[in-house]
């Protein structure tokens, strides 16, 4: 039976402890699998394992049981981001240096560029199988006639379900492919739970003695916040208190657990972010917000649980 390496960030780690050469050892060990799993718009201290109240035991086990960083930096915005992640260049390098839309450079171009080798044309060339499920976000969102030359199926990925754009309904995105066609969703759709059990059915369908690599990228828990009733119902009252006292409350976990220094003080508030009082406008729905929020967290979490992952 294969290994799989788990990577919630890119991380492909190469230890050798032989004096034989990389290329004798290469013939000797077998190719792990590799699943990269991208979680969407989370803050530092959300999840249990970096201090936060939403309930993640399975990223928590993962951080137990592998690296947690502490200083690591994004491109600030979804589609820069993803761009690195997926070609271990700097945005503007692979063409994506704000969103995607061209800005007249070829760093501002707005679309990954065809000097950038993704992820999944490196390992295809390595003899891998690769499947992406979820959200790509690294090409214009056209919807008639879009030009596909940038889709996951020509970017180096065998099969491929899911969101061409960067932001939609959970239940109803309208960018929603398959492959390289735009599909309906399916009945009782949900991006959590859908995007899930297409990473799933991929790592099951999948033949051979070769390794697979997948690319599970969720939306969640990207706005519009949207869960279903029974999971944010778990939530309710947790966020009474409002965000001051969960702010507080989260940095000092943080100072147990070793993720900031103990003499360190809490930055203050943002002006634009106003107190936690009854006279603050639109109470009712700040608190739904941050109710859907952590149950879109922890229904990914559960995804991220899935025996078969």
């Amino acid at each position: 039976m294969k290994r799989t390496a788990f990577f919630l960030i890119l991380v492909f780690p190469t230890i050798f402890q032989s004096c034989e050469s990389p290329k004798e050892i290469h013939k000797k060990e077998i190719p792990p699998n590799i699943i990269l799993i991208l979680a969407d718009d989370m803050g530092y201290s959300d999840i249990g394992c970096y201090g936060g109240e939403i309930n993640t035991p399975v990223l928590d086990q993962l951080a137990a049981n592998g690296l947690r960083f502490t200083q690591f930096y994004n491109g600030a915005r979804c589609c820069p981001s993803r761009a690195s992640l997926l070609t271990g260049l700097y945005p503007q390098q692979a063409g994506i240096g704000h969103m995607e839309y061209d800005r007249g450079t070829p760093a501002f171009r707005g679309d990954l560029s065809s000097n950038a080798v993704t992820i999944a044309e490196a390992l295809k060339g390595a003899g891998y199988s690769t499947y992406m499920s979820g959200k790509w976000h690294i090409t214009p969102y056209v919807i008639e006639d879009p030009d596909k030359s940038n889709w996951p199926r020509q970017r180096g990925f065998d099969k491929f379900y899911g969101m061409i754009s960067g932001a939609g309904s959970h239940y109803d995105p309208r960018s929603l492919a398959e492959d390289n066609e735009y599909v309906p969703p399916t009945e009782n759709f949900y991006s959590t739970t859908a995007f899930t059990d297409y990473a799933v059915k991929s790592i099951e369908e999948h033949k051979g003695e070769n390794p697979f690599f997948l690319y599970l990228s969720y939306p969640a828990s990207h706005w519009p916040m949207q869960a279903p009733t029974e999971a944010i119902a778990k939530y309710k009252g947790q966020y009474d208190n409002g965000w001051d006292e969960m702010r507080k409350a989260r940095f000092e976990r943080m100072k147990k657990m070793g993720l900031a220094n103990s003499d360190w003080e809490l930055t203050p508030r943002d002006s634009f972010v106003k107190p936690w009082s009854d006279e603050l406008a639109d109470k009712e729905w700040e608190l739904a917000n941050m109710e859907t929020y952590a149950a879109m967290t922890t229904l990914m979490d559960e995804g991220i649980g899935h025996e078969t992952l």
